[in-house]
């Protein structure tokens, strides 16, 4: 008799489909004759699990087009352990948005969409979830000597510690405004008592404050203050942190230009002081509570802010002005690492009274001038940029200069003395006032200073004689009038 070749296929798939079964029921048979049950992580480890396979496998005998089922039983010994095959999910820390950007390629493009739509393109940017503001803050040498103002510090910590506490029928102000002096270190009090509390705070400056786009201010000041809530919604203290607010905000006088977008700050601000838990994006309006996250800004003068922004009860005023004990603190941390005695910083410090914080931190700075004037002329002129940018030779190192404070006091005075300058020669009043074309070198004549620095070392003579070309004896080699002109006046 002819047998198609088909019908002999099907014929060999039967017949390997039946060995396969006999021996899956015999492996099954055989484990529970040993133990009584067939344990399994899926099967969980009962008689009926067991007859439910044996049942299954028996029907998929009738199943065409079947070529081979391979059934395993686990080891004697696995049975034991009771393991939950979801345990790895507690221990992932891969995200999957990030997943799928980085396996974008890895699959052959007939499997993917086209750009845009295809499997390997993510449905949120880590723009949207990963923060671009937050900033975080590693003093190591917190224990080192750089010096908190205890009444700063006192001020800043109570202040975030009250929004954070469920205080009965008490209205908290959220916003803390620290006011003072231009370099008086406010900002950097603020990292430090931040680092000590250990909280990481979202960052805002004063540059964005204005856009090129009405509203886009307004906008990231609530998305800058649902991100510090989110932080704290995971456990964490947070904060928000807006940098000199009157320069992005304020009206320094009738030249300033008051914008759409300096209003709608304003009014944003004020919305969330008033509404701490109900802060939604433009757009999303839905009624959800969300953490109160206390707002720390600061500035040089308030009053040219709106009014009912820093009225109280929205805002509580902290005008910051450093003692000479706070003063002297904080420039012993400035020079620590310089082996600047105590009794040198607190000379230094009662010699230029007048001086802000951040005076002490550029006279230091002055003081490696010297080196880095050395280190110019050994390398050469031409090679600076060879050795300063991406050199093997790696960044440039000095040896420390030793700080002594005839030498600081030096440095000091001349600091003061380009200060001076800035206030004495007040160039723009005298554009505005007058065309003042004549006038470039005045200042430099008045002060002596207009032959060069080379003249007066070395003592160069200047000409003396008379200068006024009206006069009879007229010298026009002389450089410096000694008052012997003489005049002939007819009648």
């Amino acid at each position: 008799m002819a047998m198609s070749i088909g019908a002999m296929q099907a014929v060999s798939a039967t017949a390997q489909m039946s060995n396969s079964l006999n021996g899956a029921q015999g492996v099954i048979s055989s484990s529970s004759s040993s133990r009584g049950v067939l344990n399994s992580t899926f099967l969980r480890g009962n008689q009926k699990a067991s007859s439910s396979v044996g049942s299954s496998l028996l029907g998929l005998a009738n199943v065409q087009h079947a070529s081979r089922i391979v059934c395993e039983a686990k080891k004697a010994g696995d049975g034991d352990k009771k393991e939950d095959r979801w345990k790895g999910l507690g221990y992932d820390i891969s995200d999957d948005q990030q997943d799928i950007q980085r396996g974008k390629g890895m699959v052959d493009s007939l499997f993917q969409g086209a750009t845009g739509v295809g499997t390997q393109t993510p449905i949120m940017s880590s723009y949207d979830y990963i923060s671009t503001a937050q900033r975080s803050f590693n003093f190591d040498n917190m224990i080192d000597g750089l010096y908190i103002a205890p009444a700063f510090m006192d001020k800043l910590v109570v202040h975030i510690a009250k929004n954070f506490m469920d205080l009965p029928n008490i209205k908290v102000p959220l916003i803390l405004g620290i006011w003072g002096g231009k370099g008086q270190g406010k900002s950097f009090q603020c990292e430090l008592v931040m680092a000590k509390l250990g909280i990481n705070p979202i960052m805002m400056s004063a540059g964005e404050l204005e856009s090129g786009n009405a509203g886009e201010p307004a906008k990231l000041i609530r998305q800058r203050y649902r991100e510090a809530s989110d932080v704290i919604k995971k456990g964490k203290m947070c904060a928000l942190f807006i940098n000199d607010l009157d320069a992005g905000a304020g009206r320094m006088g009738g030249t300033t230009q008051y914008t759409v977008n300096n209003q709608m700050v304003n009014a944003t601000l004020m919305n969330i002081a008033d509404n701490p838990t109900n802060v939604q994006l433009p757009g999303i309006y839905n009624k959800d509570t969300i953490p109160r996250v206390p707002i720390i800004v600061t500035g040089n003068d308030f009053s040219t802010l709106y009014a009912p922004l820093i009225r109280d009860g929205r805002m509580e005023k902290f005008y910051w002005a450093p003692t000479r004990e706070d003063r002297i603190g904080v420039c012993k941390g400035i020079f620590r690492a310089d082996n600047v005695s105590d009794e040198a910083v607190t000379k230094l410090v009662d010699q230029f009274p007048g001086q802000s914080i951040d005076f002490f931190g550029a006279l230091r700075a002055r003081v490696y001038d010297d080196e880095v004037r050395k280190w110019v002329s050994t390398t050469g002129v031409e090679n600076l940029g060879k050795r300063l940018v991406n050199s093997r030779d790696g960044p440039v190192t000095f040896d420390k200069p030793r700080m002594t404070l005839e030498t600081l006091m030096q440095y000091g005075f001349m600091l003061v003395q380009e200060q001076e300058n800035v206030k004495r020669v007040q160039l723009a009043d005298k554009y505005l006032s007058s065309a003042a074309l004549g006038d470039a070198n005045e200042d430099a004549i008045k002060q002596g200073t207009y032959l060069g620095k080379a003249a007066q070392q070395v003592n160069l003579p200047v000409p003396e004689g008379c200068t006024d070309k009206n006069a009879e004896n007229y010298d026009p080699t002389a450089r410096s009038d000694d008052g012997t002109c003489v005049y002939d006046f007819k009648f």
